[in-house]
């Protein structure tokens, strides 16, 4: 049985790495009872492949079921759901791992350990990719995100993107173990020899980490401060939906609008679907809406719902000029599930999972759109409540010269779980990848401001920390000149990309020795001798 509970137990070591337990620094270990039990458990012959693919999949059902468990406060058979189909994807993993090492390894090989890990490494990233583009496309928690509060080393993202944390997450995991094996063969046998494949490893962290103290180091680009107010109503998910607080909740973003306007900043924020009706598609909510912005200088930012010819959208308004202007972002983005039921007609079981959450389907926008401010010179990138975890959607505004991104997102769904300060942990890579700063309004949650290098300036929260609050944050958001795009921002995920086609590569080599050997191995059928008369 001690496969199977290093399998568990490495879900849950890796669980633990994120925000709800925050032990970071476990994620560099996490991996290695699993890894040990794929590689030097001995199951039998007929069994092995089944049994391998049982340790990932325990595994993942450990970790998916310990660092998702807030998804269980919008619904549990969903929940359960998505827990079953992601720890398909560590199965699938294990059975690759298993392949990679082969039988008969040799661990007192530098060479080989470093293939070895090096290409299991990259099947690891290959599959978080995967996760994260195939249906549902739930990237969350890749293995580099458990390290979003070491600044330092995150910053390579701007080359590699997050990929390239968790292939260094997963090649010291690999290593560690490749290690401590060949360390127990070389005592057993007398003779030590130097551990070039660790001494590589532990010099490419190094690096890593070199890189990005270098990038923090090196001189800021000229820039000037958007001062801002973010309004954090805290409402209930059940007031937002019940139109009869509609009153109540308009009233309540009025009253904060009024304090924040008295600041006088260049920006005010409201979060994600913030106006109970929508904006343009309902009279008095844009009288009063419009009252408030012809009552400050500040261009006026909200989310709200528009229902047009083309589609119904969750989108991004931001009112300029003392709301002569406006200028509107549609979410391109949508959350299975959460914004629409995939299949709703065809596979009424669907729309039975999230019951009355999602009544009706949003489309998704077609473009990405930086807004233009008028009581500021600077160009945002909005994103949408989850948006900012899709580094390919936030690269895009990158390249359309956002200066910064804002966000706005309602975290209420999750009650006071986890699940906003998880949020949090993986948009903080959209400024590291991009090299600009982040600005979020939520509902409730984690309304704050995010540097460029990915670390968190400022929090709305109460002095023991409670961020589920209601209130505004001020501050100054600094704005930099237009600065060249990074390689990640150009390229996108081409580091992901290239770990699968490696992988890809690994996988049909075995697939064609499989075929090879099964062919060799089976016996001719003896030939017929023909007597010839």
């Amino acid at each position: 049985m001690w496969p199977w509970a290093c399998a568990v137990g490495s879900g849950l070591m890796l669980a633990l790495c994120y925000p709800g337990f925050g032990f970071g620094g476990l994620c560099w270990l996490a991996l290695a009872p699993l890894i040990c039990a794929v590689w030097f458990s001995r199951p039998a012959a007929r069994r092995e492949q089944l049994r391998i693919a049982g340790l990932g999949f325990a595994f993942g059902l450990a970790f998916f079921a310990v660092s998702s468990f807030w998804l269980a406060t919008l619904t549990v058979p969903g929940c359960g759901m998505l827990v079953v189909y992601f720890a398909f994807y560590p199965a699938v993993w294990t059975l690759f791992l298993r392949r990679v090492a082969g039988q008969n390894h040799n661990w007192l090989s530098s060479l080989q350990n470093l293939r070895v890990c090096a290409m299991a490494a990259a099947g690891w990233v290959a599959l978080e990719w995967l996760r994260g583009v195939v249906f549902p496309a739930f990237g969350w928690n890749g293995l580099g995100i458990a390290l979003y509060k070491n600044i330092p080393l995150i910053q390579i993202a701007d080359v590699t993107g997050v990929g390239g944390i968790s292939f260094l997450v997963a090649m010291v995991n690999l290593m560690v173990v490749a290690t401590v094996k060949r360390l127990v063969l070389e005592v057993g046998r007398g003779a030590r020899r130097p551990h070039y494949d660790f001494g590589l490893t532990v010099a490419l962290v190094a690096l890593v980490w070199g890189y990005g103290v270098r990038q923090m180091l090196a001189p800021a680009p000229e820039s000037r401060g958007l001062s801002f107010a973010a309004v954090q109503a805290n409402v209930p998910q059940a007031t937002r939906n019940n139109p009869a607080f509609e009153e109540q909740v308009l009233g309540l973003y009025k009253k904060h609008t009024a304090t924040a306007a008295a600041m006088n900043p260049d920006l005010i924020l409201w979060p994600e679907s913030a106006t109970p009706s929508p904006l343009f598609n309902d009279q008095r909510t844009w009288d009063e809406v419009r009252k408030l912005a012809e009552g400050t200088r500040a261009d006026f930012l909200l989310g709200t719902v528009y229902l047009g010819d083309q589609g119904d959208y969750n989108s991004v308004v931001l009112l300029t000029d003392r709301a002569k202007g406006a200028q509107m972002y549609h979410k391109m983005h949508l959350v299975p599930f959460g914004e629409y039921v995939p299949l709703r007609q065809a596979f009424p079981l669907f729309a039975w999972v999230v019951g009355d959450l999602v009544p009706d389907d949003f489309d998704p926008g077609a473009y990405p759109v930086v807004l233009e401010l008028s009581a500021f010179p600077a160009k945002l990138g909005p994103l949408v409540c989850f948006e900012d975890t899709v580094g390919e959607l936030a690269r895009q505004f990158a390249l359309l010269g956002a200066q910064a991104f804002v966000v706005v997102t309602n975290d209420g769904w999750f009650l006071r779980s986890a699940g906003s300060k998880q949020h949090l942990a993986n948009a903080i890579f959209r400024c590291a990848e991009n090299k600009i700063p982040m600005l979020r309004a939520a509902n409730t949650g984690v309304t704050c401001v995010v540097d460029r290098f990915g670390a968190v300036r400022q929090v709305l929260q109460s002095e023991g920390d409670d961020t589920f609050i209601e209130g505004v944050l001020f501050g100054s958001l600094p704005i930099a000149k237009a600065e060249p795009p990074t390689f990640y921002a150009r390229n996108g995920e081409v580091f992901s990309l290239a770990c699968l086609a490696v992988s890809a590569a690994a996988c049909a080599v075995f697939l064609m020795r499989a075929v090879k050997f099964k062919k060799s191995s089976c016996p001719e059928s003896p030939e017929k001798k023909i007597s010839m008369p």
